[in-house]
């Protein structure tokens, strides 16, 4: 209840919101109990209310309402208001708004603030000779102390408008780099599901042109490259549906089924790898945790990019895949010895592997890839469990 009617009053306009503080001084100067409290500046002698006191208070306190939506206007009519006030001599309780306007004009004014402070400092000057003149000998001690005083509101206003600004600032900033990492982050699902499964798509449509005159492997050959499309769909829906910011709140979703559909599909990946043509091993040790965090997904898509790349750069090459599952972390190595065609290859940006040491580091592990003892090339990832990303 208390947060529906907080959200309520925000959304309300902000004269709306500023005006109740004007009423509240204007209802109190006419309290015969807060007649006598009201800002004395000049020593002119007290006068009783009249027909001209109704608008030096509403002149002092209304004006407040625009305060943040028009501050020099605001501070100009309240500034009248209390010249009038203190030359008359009825030091009302409004008198009071004097320093809120300067507070809220310090924070909130924009534009031409030292022509604000120069004018506003000249008509003070205008102002405390009229009161020297009126009153009952002011001494200049008294209107320096005032006007440092005023200075006082004004730089805390400023202070606070410094204040809002670097937060703003602060938060555009985060907010700049969210949305970098966010870009980044599906940028490297898309590359880990759309290259894999082009490139497969690729070398099998390449191997099918061969095979023209065996009807029986031309046939198995679509086939894998039918079913390699599918995948992609599936894997893609999937990312879709991740970016959907509904995904994952209805009260019916069970949370296996948010979890990446490539988690736990090792043997899947390698069996669509070998049927593009590259002879794979696959070597899995220990048991997975109940929980892993990110590092099955992680040690997916590190299996995954390898592969892809030994299509690319290394067709036909023997390649080991080994994968260790140890209770608190996982471990891949992936390496092909290079013998292969390169007949397949299609282009690369890199992007692949540097997303890798991105995804590992951000879990806390290691990375590695690089040429092996024996040539070909070997990548290794050391991926904590039980932390997510």
């Amino acid at each position: 209840m208390h947060k529906r009617l907080r959200d309520a009053w925000y959304r309300l306009d902000v004269v709306v919101r500023d005006l109740p503080f004007g009423l509240l001084l204007l209802t109190g100067s006419f309290v015969p109990a807060l007649r006598d409290n009201g800002t004395v500046l000049g020593g002119v002698t007290d006068r009783p209310h009249d027909a001209l006191t109704v608008v030096v208070i509403l002149l002092e306190s209304l004006p407040l309402a625009v305060r943040r939506r028009l501050p020099a206007l605001s501070l100009a009519l309240v500034f009248c208001g209390f010249a009038v006030d203190q030359l008359r001599g009825y030091h009302t309780f409004a008198a009071t708004a004097m320093p809120v306007v300067l507070l809220s004009t310090g924070s909130h004014l924009e534009r031409h603030r030292r022509i604000c402070v120069f004018g506003l400092s000249a008509a003070y000057v205008a102002l405390a000779v009229a009161l020297s003149r009126a009153g009952s000998g002011e001494d200049v001690t008294g209107f320096v102390t005032f006007y440092l005083a005023m200075g006082l509101a004004w730089g805390a206003g400023g202070w606070l408008r410094t204040t809002r600004r670097a937060e703003a600032e602060r938060r555009r900033r985060i907010a700049v780099e969210t949305r970098t990492a966010e870009r980044t982050r599906i940028a490297r699902e898309l590359h880990d599901v759309v290259t894999h499964h082009v490139t497969a798509m690729v070398v099998q449509a390449e191997a099918a042109r061969y095979l023209t005159a065996a009807p029986e492997r031309l046939e198995q050959s679509l086939s894998a490259v039918s079913d390699t499309g599918r995948r992609a769909i599936t894997d893609l829906r999937h990312l879709l549906d991740l970016l959907n910011p509904d995904h994952g709140t209805g009260s019916g979703d069970d949370p296996g089924e948010r979890r990446s559909p490539a988690v736990g599909r090792l043997l899947t990946l390698v069996e669509q790898t070998r049927r593009a043509g590259q002879p794979v091993a696959f070597t899995e040790e220990g048991t997975p945790p109940v929980s892993t965090g990110s590092a099955d997904l992680v040690a997916y898509r590190v299996v995954q990019e390898a592969l892809t790349n030994a299509l690319k750069y290394a067709h036909g090459s023997r390649t080991s895949v080994t994968v260790r599952h140890g209770e608190r972390e996982i471990t891949v190595e992936v390496s092909t010895d290079g013998t292969g065609s390169r007949a397949a290859a299609v282009g690369g940006s890199g992007r692949g592997l540097a997303g890798l040491r991105e995804r590992v580091d951000v879990l806390g592990g290691d990375f590695s890839a690089g040429a092996g003892a024996g040539g070909g090339f070997v990548v290794r990832a050391r991926i904590p469990a039980g932390s997510r990303s």
